[in-house]
């Protein structure tokens, strides 16, 4: 096993000692979690056609039905993101999974758009809440040298979730099936992963000592050593101050108060033009005259857009840094919804249209992730990501309404128009982004224990 470096700082032991096994399958496991939610989230895109044609629903009111499950996560992201922070990031991913497999299970068998719109927005509340957890594993479970890769691995199993999804869905759930067949084979692959999390993913180090709870250094060295690590003697010092630092700190602070609201409304405009394909990308393809199954095609080809787009940028983060390759993502992402507006003939130049929207938007998305996770310490990074998605979530929840309406007062003919209405959301999260500082949140902390460890070592000598 690998030994702790001076001052025995278990978050130090991680950041800078190489990735064991453990880690690998824990970053595996938070990818598949990851393309679970994107699953989640995109199988009332893949079912909207076919409600729509059972129920005769129109596309406002399908709109409405479509970010059920994003207010649900705005509100899971705020709330059970806070979970994460009071009660660690395990219990609150096994809570999370619960919570999305009965919504899952119940939106297969509802009867009404208000049925379903009720249990798609309980869905939401597990995405959200899963999401943020997840997302401070990744951060609190890798080392320096890897985080930025593995990152960008967990943020494409987002999209890689729709791309399988979307496989199932063109090839067998709607073709032997209908669309209530894509909610149950959610809830069901949901439910699998409850053991997988119980059994595999120990609890963080990092949440252990910022919980300080009874029984933390136990705790704490019992994951140390199931990651193939040393223990430590002692919980470290948090932060110079010698007081424990707050998760409301994210607004409290000014410098903290400054990144959790960039990155919380550049968020939350750039998943307005996200969530506008990723929602109506099956409709607008069927729209224009093509099957259920052919439609669905176009969401899956933009899930492998973005599933491509986002490992990418997992090289281009390591060779430039987070800031200027997410704006020139998140505008190269305007260009491609514009395109995708001027509509097509061919299934195939559809399909190609929402490839290039996603490979571009969610490289973005990519870069965003990887913000949140050095934009906020270890003991607020629950509570930071949390709030960050939950806002975000007023984007991804307005997306498919606003679209709706659009089309509405607008006419679907009018796509062009649309999708540039929809594109300035992007724009203005660019825009957002070029303002954030590029700050480590736990350098920065761990500049100040190391500071504190020579001042005591110091006094200890001289005393």
């Amino acid at each position: 096993m690998a030994g702790a470096p001076a001052g025995g700082n278990p978050v130090a032991v991680m950041n800078d000692t190489p990735m064991g096994t453990r880690q690998v399958i824990v970053v595996f496991l938070m990818v598949l979690l990851n393309a679970l939610d994107g699953f989640d989230v995109l199988s009332s895109a893949f079912a909207a056609p076919g409600i729509a044609a059972d129920w005769g629903v129109e596309r406002a009111e399908l709109g409405i039905m479509l970010s059920a499950e994003l207010v649900g996560m705005g509100f899971g992201s705020v709330i059970l993101g806070g979970m994460a922070d009071k009660f660690g990031r395990k219990l609150t991913m096994l809570a999370c999974l619960v919570v999305m497999a009965i919504g899952m299970w119940f939106a297969h068998s509802s009867n009404t758009i208000l049925e379903i719109t009720i249990w798609r927005f309980i869905t939401g509340l597990g995405i959200g809440g899963m999401l943020a957890a997840t997302n401070a594993v990744v951060a609190e479970v890798t080392s320096k040298t890897g985080r930025s890769m593995s990152m960008a691995l967990y943020v494409i199993g987002y999209p890689l979730g729709g791309v399988i999804g979307g496989f199932a869905a063109q090839g067998w759930l709607l073709v032997d099936y209908d669309w209530r067949a894509v909610f149950l084979f959610g809830s069901v692959v949901t439910a699998v992963m409850i053991p997988l999390v119980m059994l595999l993913v120990p609890e963080t180090p990092a949440y252990f000592v910022a919980s300080r709870r009874e029984g933390a250094l136990e705790k704490m060295n019992k994951s140390l050593v199931a990651f193939g690590k040393s223990a430590v003697a002692a919980m470290p010092v948090i932060k110079d101050t010698g007081t424990k630092p707050k998760v409301t700190d994210i607004l409290a602070k000014p410098k903290l108060r400054k990144i959790t609201l960039l990155l919380a409304f550049g968020y939350m405009f750039h998943t307005l033009t996200f969530y506008y394909i990723l929602k109506f990308a099956p409709t607008i393809v069927a729209g224009a005259g093509f099957s259920q199954p052919d439609a669905a095609s176009s969401l899956t080809y933009a899930n492998i857009g973005g599933a491509l787009g986002g490992f990418l940028f997992g090289f281009v983060m390591r060779q430039f840094d987070i800031k200027g390759p997410t704006i020139a993502a998140a505008l190269l992402g305007v260009g491609a919804v514009a395109y995708f507006g001027l509509g097509h003939d061919s299934l195939w130049d559809w399909r190609v249209a929402a490839f290039l929207t996603m490979f571009f938007l969610n490289a973005a998305i990519v870069g965003y992730y990887a913000a949140f996770a050095r934009g906020f310490p270890a003991y607020a990074r629950g509570t930071g990501t949390g709030f960050v998605l939950g806002v975000g979530r007023l984007g991804a929840a307005g997306s498919p309404i606003i679209a709706g309406f659009l089309f509405q007062a607008l006419g679907d003919e009018e796509l062009l128009t649309v999708s540039l209405i929809m594109c300035s959301g992007a724009v203005l999260g660019a825009l957002l982004l070029w303002f954030l500082p590029n700050d480590d949140a736990d350098a920065d902390i761990a500049a100040a224990e190391l500071a504190l460890d020579e001042a005591q070592a110091k006094a200890a000598a001289a005393g």
